[in-house]
């Protein structure tokens, strides 16, 4: 009985101190993901716009405990990213060309709570690519009634391969869905690719981070002299 308790003690200790030292049930969740995506689900085209569920829960309330704490949509976010990764083979593809992808940049806007213990929707789709970043958009939409509560759009930084190289690998590889997106067709049994337009939202978000880019050089510039 003794060992019993010394067991189930030193498990307990050892779980708090993971748990002090990490996010654990972050990993397990990131864990899941991506065995959820890469395993069960279905693989997807590259220009398909995927979607995963979920729900808010007591621990992603803020501290008046009526909605979703601004930070934890971000946090969705990751997941429904690495769901998109896995399910497009985009970041097997990245890898195995020898690069690897960061997030970049990120702007976010709310436009109605959500309450705890209701469930939601996160739509991800690429909107935009050059030869250095991946544009995508989140939504996470009401199953109820398809309101829009948020909407974010990420850049994905590619480094050490082109991603419009990537972008059309996948194109070229993937089979009849992404010429189901109507950004894709076959002429003379030859796939013609292309890309959706840059949007003027898009374009002037790309803008402002060109300019907070610059600016920022700048101030370092002036740092560094002195």
């Amino acid at each position: 009985m003794d060992s019993w308790c010394y067991v189930l003690l030193g498990g307990t200790g050892a779980l708090l101190f993971l748990y002090a030292l990490f996010e654990v049930h972050y990993f397990l969740r990131m864990c899941l993901c991506v065995i959820n995506a890469r395993f069960i689900k279905r693989n997807a085209g590259i220009l398909d716009t995927l979607q995963v569920t979920g729900i808010c829960l007591s621990n992603d309330v803020d501290n008046l405990l009526y909605h979703m704490n601004n930070s934890r949509y971000l946090r969705e976010i990751d997941f429904a990213r690495v769901d998109f990764y896995e399910r497009t083979q985009l970041y097997k593809t990245i890898v195995s060309k020898g690069g690897s992808v960061v997030q970049g940049a990120t702007t976010i806007r709310y436009r109605r709570f959500i309450r705890p213990f209701t469930l939601f929707k996160i739509t991800s789709n690429i909107i935009y690519w050059d030869d250095q970043f991946i544009y995508m958009e989140h939504r996470f939409v009401s199953p109820v009634d398809g309101f829009i509560h948020c909407i974010a759009i990420c850049r994905q930084r590619v480094i050490g391969v082109v991603a419009d190289e990537i972008i059309n690998l996948l194109l070229l590889t993937q089979d009849s869905s992404v010429i189901k997106s109507g950004l894709s067709k076959v002429e003379n049994g030859d796939l013609v690719r292309g890309k959706p337009e840059l949007s003027l939202e898009v374009a002037k978000w790309i803008e402002y981070n060109d300019i907070s880019s610059n600016k920022l050089r700048k101030d370092m510039a002036v740092v560094n002299l002195r």
